[in-house]
């Protein structure tokens, strides 16, 4: 069955790090655009980073020098890596696959075009 699987996720200080982890299973990571999004309370769902099955990235501008996004084939897993993290940065992430070569525009529909979604990890940044 087609599942992905967040982890990685915590409280941490702002200026510091996390590695979020995303595990595939049903499907092939590294052939499918690939996402990152993340939804704050009381805030719309924002995509945060993706990469397509060429391996071409994009960033909104607010994680842009901070944030990377990177796949491990062997693993079958999709990493966000975080750093110089600010409380801002605090919501729910959530990766996501539309399990096609290309991605969506970016930022394009809240995310609709992507039918397939983890469960979530939470990620706290204190002042």
């Amino acid at each position: 069955q087609v599942q992905l699987l967040e982890s990685g996720g915590g409280s941490v200080q702002a200026g510091g790090s996390l590695r979020l982890s995303c595990a595939g299973s049903g499907f092939t990571v590294s052939i499918f655009c690939m996402a990152w999004f993340r939804q704050a309370p009381g805030s719309e769902r924002e995509a945060i980073a993706d990469i397509d099955g060429s391996g071409g990235v994009t960033y909104a501008d607010s994680v842009k020098g901070r944030f990377t996004i990177s796949r491990d084939y062997a693993k079958n897993t999709l990493f966000l890596e975080m750093n110089s993290l600010k409380p801002e940065d605090t919501a729910m992430y959530y990766c996501a696959s539309n399990r096609r070569f290309w991605c969506p525009v970016f930022g394009a529909r809240r995310g609709l075009d992507f039918g397939y979604w983890g469960q979530g990890t939470q990620v706290t940044v204190s002042s």
